[in-house]
């Protein structure tokens, strides 16, 4: 128990270095990658300057450059006049913003910064999203051990017959399908732009459903509700369909033929009492460890099923963010998909210590 305990101790005072060395990578990825905000400000008076002109020569709209004192203007603005590793301690909070009077502000102190592109607070943006990304994930993995765990059993109790055969063909489809290209394929084919009318095109809900669901509709809301989660929801469960279904099907054929179930056939035990209870349990275990990685996907959405999907969680708030290149609230999700995953590596820990005895960590 001692052994543990130390170990888990070094492990959660692993996280603020691993945060650090993550965070400060992708600071400095950042900064140096082209098409920031000043690039960004400097397309957005190029454009006008095209609209102005009715549609001048390019030669002579190219031409044209920020001045100077313009573009220091702008990196003091969005902060890009400190030097990478000076600016990276200013957003962690560890070093006295001049700017601000020489205060320290950043997100150790909670302040994340204000989006360029929402002018809100970073922190309110991001957690405005969070119930959208945690409901899909959520349902999402649950309907995928829905689906996953019992066919894997039965598969693994038919192994070799029509049925594991004909399954398999399922899950080699679902391992070669991304679940985005699922989603894309479904509103192709079930779409309401095209004859079948069966769901939209996108979007979490319907426009009146507040309206709706104010005025007391509440199975009409509910319904409207699976009507736009039923595709998004497929593609999360086509996303671990298939590494769960073999994972659960291998790890039962490998208790089946463990010496402890011979043991117990051998003592007169019912075949289901074996299977359900000895078997059926310890090949759970695998599958029981992954759901501390899972933590991130309930909170982080999926950027891909989100974007196809036109849903507003934290998928999409990120891709938008990257396209756009809205760093605070790219910096804001990776705090967020940093601390959630290194949590639930170590969660998974303590999951398989709790239901395996036979791992002592030291």
């Amino acid at each position: 128990m001692h052994g543990m305990i130390s170990y888990f101790i070094r492990r959660l005072l692993l996280i603020p270095i691993t945060f650090v060395c993550i965070t400060f990578m992708v600071y400095g990825i950042m900064r140096l990658s082209p098409g920031g905000p000043i690039e960004q400000a400097r397309t957005q008076m190029l454009m006008a300057q095209m609209q102005e002109g009715g549609g001048g020569a390019f030669s002579q709209i190219g031409e044209l450059a920020l001045p100077q004192d313009a573009i220091d203007q702008l990196k003091i603005y969005y902060k890009l006049h400190r030097s990478i590793p000076v600016g990276y301690m200013i957003w962690l909070g560890v070093w006295p913003d001049d700017d601000r009077g020489g205060i320290f502000s950043g997100i150790i102190q909670g302040d994340f910064g204000i989006s360029y592109r929402y002018s809100d607070s970073v922190l309110s943006t991001i957690v405005s999203k969070f119930p959208i990304s945690v409901t899909f994930g959520l349902i999402g993995y649950l309907a995928t051990w829905i689906v996953c765990i019992p066919l894997g059993v039965q598969k693994a109790l038919l192994h070799r017959t029509w049925f594991d055969m004909t399954t398999s063909l399922a899950v080699f489809l679902g391992y070669s399908i991304p679940g985005f290209v699922a989603c894309l394929a479904l509103m192709l084919m079930f779409g309401t732009s095209l004859v079948w009318d069966l769901f939209p095109l996108g979007g979490f809900r319907s426009e009146n459903w507040n309206d709706m669901w104010a005025a007391g509709n509440i199975w009409w809301c509910i319904k409207d509700q699976a009507w736009h989660m039923f595709i998004p929801l497929v593609g999360y469960v086509m996303s671990g369909f298939a590494t769960m279904t073999i994972l659960m099907k291998n790890s039962l054929l490998d208790n089946l033929g463990a010496d402890y179930v011979r043991t117990a056939f051998a003592k007169g035990l019912s075949e289901r009492r074996v299977i359900f209870l000895h078997a059926l349990r310890n090949s759970m275990i695998p599958i029981c460890v992954g759901i501390g990685g899972a933590i991130g996907l309930l909170f982080a959405g999926s950027f891909l099923i989100e974007k196809t999907c036109n849903i507003p969680g934290m998928g999409l708030l990120g891709f938008n963010s990257l396209i756009e290149r809205d760093y605070p609230v790219l910096m804001g999700i990776l705090v967020f998909g940093v601390l959630i995953r290194l949590t639930g590596n170590i969660l998974s820990d303590l999951i398989l210590a709790f239901i395996d005895p036979r791992v002592r960590f030291k």
